[in-house]
């Protein structure tokens, strides 16, 4: 992993009349770095993606990526980045091909077919490749999802809750497909999931949301014990339930 940061917020700010969703949060994700953006429902998550993926307008505060304003250069970096999260649905009308088609037409890639063919071989799909995806697992679904969000090569990879409603068996594929991606490109990543083992398998830094702010930040794999805590889960709880006393001073 070289030092080359990706993404930088600064003092990045949504507010919806008095209520801020995200409250001046500061961050960077580095190339090659897995970052997971942690909290429970409602501590501004996916918020937070929505203003770095350039769906909402921040109240405050800058997105930065490849050294680029957001607002500014939004078509140029769009370019450069992609999504998957579970709950984005693939046209399910379209089979795997032809879903893989339109999105590489959209992102302006390349010896297209090519990629294509790349993809369904990386991901397992060349025998569902003229099936809909109406009629696939959700296995099949998420790795589709996965070939979508890298058919253009992106630098910067946006995850949210991607194996949320998978079984163990599948959330390990999703994870080693994600983690062979960023070693081989070195892609930056920003992850957001609400399993703690996953987070601890995948991620090479943590922060924790609460009510907006970044209370914590650290690696998983030590952060617990700094707070007196036996693993992540125990405190993602503590953080849900008594952040005030987990506050960094």
């Amino acid at each position: 992993m070289n030092n080359e940061v990706i993404l930088k917020t600064v003092g990045l700010t949504k507010q919806y009349g008095t209520i801020k969703a995200v409250d001046h949060i500061s961050f960077a994700v580095q190339s090659g770095q897995i970052v997971g953006l942690l909290g429970p429902n409602g501590a501004g998550k996916s918020t937070t993606i929505n203003m770095i993926l350039g769906i909402l307008q921040p109240t405050d505060g800058t997105v930065e990526i490849f050294g680029k304003n957001m607002v500014a250069h939004r078509s140029l970096i769009s370019r450069g980045i992609n999504f998957a999260a579970v709950y984005a649905h693939m046209p399910p009308n379209l089979t795997v091909r032809q879903n893989l088609r339109v999105f590489g037409l959209l992102y302006g890639v390349k010896k297209l077919n090519y990629r294509i063919a790349e993809l369904l071989d990386e991901f397992d799909l060349e025998k569902f490749a003229s099936s809909k995806a109406g009629i696939l697992s959700s296995g099949e679904l998420s790795r589709l999802s996965l070939a979508k969000a890298v058919i253009n090569r992106p630098r910067l990879l946006l995850l949210d809750e991607p194996t949320a409603s998978l079984d163990p068996s599948i959330s390990l594929q999703i994870r080693e497909k994600i983690k062979e991606y960023v070693d081989k490109t070195q892609t930056a990543v920003l992850w957001t999931s609400h399993n703690m083992r996953e987070i601890e398998a995948v991620c090479d830094h943590v922060l924790f949301l609460s009510h907006g702010h970044i209370l914590l930040s650290g690696d998983p794999r030590s952060l617990p014990s700094d707070h007196g805590k036996r693993d992540l889960e125990e405190l993602f709880i503590a953080v849900a339930r008594e952040p005030l006393s987990l506050k960094e001073t």
